[in-house]
Parts: C-alpha cells; structure tokens; sequence
C-alpha cells in the first residue's frame, strides 16, 4: 500500500483488481475520498490506496523507463537519462544511491520504489519522468 499522499499524475504503481495485479499510471486523484483513479491496459478504474501498492526501484524499472546503464570502473553503476544521473555502489544494490541534476545533488534520499524516484526526479527537473526515451 502506497500512502495517499505521496502520488501524483502520473506515478507508475501496481493495483490489485480482483486478485490480479495490474501496472498502471495514475491519472487521477480524488482528494475529498482518498481515491486514485489508475490507467491500466484494461481500463481506467478508481482504487482505494490499500488496493495500490508501489513499484520497487530495480535495474529492470529503470530499464524500463529508458535509462541507459554504466558499469564504472570502481564497480559502481550510474544510470543516465537525459541529464539527470543515479549512481548506486554495485549492481542490483539500491539501498545506498546518489542522484543528481545539474547543481542538484542529493546523497541517499528516500527512494526505494518508482513513484519515490519518480517524485524526485520531479522536484529536481520541474518534469514528471516517464518512459520516454530522451534524446
């Protein structure tokens, strides 16, 4: 389960549909019911937050949302898009990450599923981060 507050349009998250689970883009958000309304391939549907559940922060994820990946000679590995950068100390160990943005550098923030990623990236960039390549 994902706390209301922490979505915004646009966040990748899992949802659970009558016992099958379902990725999808949040589209909406109902602030007076505490409501999400989530885009799957299915359909649009509104859920209640203890039917959506994060996505955690993986290579996979962020293969998926079109990173590209550098394996750096101290064993570290950065993930690139755009300008925007995420160094992890080793291969699939995301529990210690640097992100930066320009001037923008923050050291270990909370973030250990996509929609964490996904608002920070926000916060740094002023652009929600998507799966769309940048060139």
């Amino acid at each position: 389960m994902i706390k209301f507050s922490e979505l915004k349009e646009g966040d990748y998250v899992m949802v659970d549909f009558e016992g099958k689970m379902w990725r999808g883009v949040v589209t909406d958000l109902n602030h007076d019911e505490k409501q999400i309304c989530v885009e799957t391939e299915v359909q649009d549907f509104w859920y209640e937050p203890a039917h959506v559940y994060p996505i955690p922060l993986n290579d996979e994820e962020l293969m998926r949302l079109n990173f590209t990946k550098e394996i750096q000679e101290d064993g570290s590995v950065k993930y690139k898009k755009g300008p925007f950068r995420l160094e992890i100390p080793e291969p699939d160990n995301f529990s210690q990450l640097e992100m930066w943005y320009r001037e923008d550098r923050r050291h270990n923030p909370r973030v250990h599923y996509i929609h964490e990623l996904q608002n920070q990236y926000l916060q740094m960039t002023k652009v929600h981060l998507t799966d769309q390549v940048i060139a």
